[in-house]
């Protein structure tokens, strides 16, 4: 387990490039909040910001870190191309859309934000993703990205990709939560030097809810928010909460001062279904 005491400690990807291991997640914070919500978590501390072009929060979000005062490499800034830019000129196109929304010269990370999938493109799935992900190499060999990785991506898509990748993947970002544990990702990204971020760490309101997660946090002194991001950090991954309340993107912080048990990890390890989007990737249709 990572001896992690603040948000802003890293971890290290395999390029070299340190990562803040704990990020604000912007997923369906509405445009014209994220300038202000991204605000408070700078203003709280964090300096590691996820946004996506899906989002449509790049302008938002590239406001707040200009108008913080603070510089520009103060902060890791992540974004993604989505489903409908897949294939080389259109995520390079992508790109520079994202950066010319964020109003940034350069990202600390881009990620391909789904696999194309059998379901959808066939045979031609596999192809796809790797003319994705040529794009995402030359990004990042031109300079203009520090680290590039993957968003949903399961074993055996990355082994796909590898086939043909120049660079291994640095990152694959999942939806990781109580009720949610994907637990063979977790284990392959580990056993092959890939950082795993959570997205959604907080699930939705049956996992804030749910009566088992309410015990174990009330007898620790804690919200189950805070539960669920330090069972997060404590299967090795990196945690990307979201809220657009100042004083919970504050407590979503405080996760550094407890330490779950083996008996607690594995009685959160064992709740399964709850909420979430719980999309697995090989189904989905978007």
């Amino acid at each position: 387990m990572n001896q992690f005491t603040g948000i802003n400690d890293t971890f290290v990807l395999h390029n070299g490039v340190t990562i803040p291991c704990v990020g604000y997640g912007t997923y369906k914070v509405a445009p014209e909040v994220a300038k202000v919500s991204v605000a408070a978590a700078i203003k709280t501390g964090y300096r590691h910001i996820d946004t996506a072009a899906y989002y449509r929060n790049e302008a938002g979000v590239g406001a707040a870190i200009r108008e913080s005062g603070l510089p520009r490499e103060s902060f890791f800034v992540t974004s993604k191309v989505w489903n409908t830019d897949r294939g080389y000129d259109q995520t390079k196109s992508a790109f520079d859309a994202s950066l010319q929304a964020l109003g940034m010269d350069y990202l600390d990370l881009y990620l391909i934000h789904w696999p194309a999938n059998y379901l959808q493109y066939g045979k031609d799935a596999k192809a796809l993703n790797a003319e994705t992900w040529r794009a995402l190499e030359d990004l990042y060999h031109e300079g203009k990205v520090r680290a590039i990785g993957l968003s949903n991506f399961m074993p055996h898509h990355i082994e796909a990709l590898m086939e043909t990748a120049r660079i291994k993947p640095m990152v694959d970002q999942i939806e990781l939560h109580p009720g949610w544990l994907q637990r063979g990702t977790l284990r392959y990204c580990a056993d092959n030097g890939i950082v795993a971020e959570a997205w959604s760490p907080l699930g939705r309101n049956a996992v804030l809810e749910d009566p088992n997660l309410i015990s174990i946090a009330s007898r620790l002194g804690k919200s189950v928010a805070q539960l669920c991001i330090r069972w997060v950090i404590q299967h090795g991954a990196l945690p990307l909460p979201k809220s657009v309340h100042p004083d919970r993107i504050a407590a979503n912080t405080q996760v550094f001062d407890f330490i779950l048990s083996d008996e607690d990890m594995a009685s959160i390890d064992s709740l399964v279904n709850l909420g979430g989007q719980c999309a697995r990737p090989d189904d989905v249709l978007f």
